[in-house]
């Protein structure tokens, strides 16, 4: 066989791309695990209330604000209150906390927070729309859902 000792200059070259390629890698590798734990999907009401959406995983739930189901607390800053998809599903959401001056019965939001294990949703963050020509765009869409489906039975 002719292979014999590597030459040190090659040696020193395939250990360079070595560990260029490793740690290229890495940082790919730490990039999407960082990226995966920072990812808050967003659920529709609906979804919520048929299971899809994972208990103890920070996700994000919209819909319309259900009118008179604004329960505030008389001791501390906790606020509980319907959000619906205008169709048949409604979850209780459950805030600690001040909320946005532009929240209101009948308004469109979006909290960020968790489901408990008794199917509330507990938010760490109540989003509000921000004047009369905004809404996120998933509330947008779960709405315009709804209405199709209420022309499509006649409605």
């Amino acid at each position: 066989m002719k292979f014999g000792k590597m030459k040190t200059h090659r040696r020193n070259r395939l250990l360079l791309v070595l560990f260029l390629v490793v740690g290229a890698g890495g940082a790919a590798t730490f990039t999407l695990l960082a990226l995966n734990e920072n990812i808050n999907l967003f659920y529709s009401p609906e979804q919520i209330v048929e299971g899809e959406a994972p208990s103890g995983q920070t996700i994000r739930a919209g819909g319309m604000v259900v009118e008179g189901s604004v329960v505030r607390s008389e001791t501390d800053l906790g606020v509980s209150f319907l959000i619906s998809d205008l169709k048949s599903a409604e979850v209780t959401v459950r805030y600690e906390g001040i909320l946005p001056d532009l929240f209101r019965e009948g308004q469109g939001v979006i909290a960020r927070g968790q489901l408990n294990q008794d199917g509330e949703f507990v938010a760490d963050e109540v989003l509000a729309k921000h004047d009369e020509n905004y809404m996120p765009p998933e509330v947008a869409d779960v709405i315009a859902e709804a209405h199709e489906e209420g022309k499509a039975r006649g409605g």
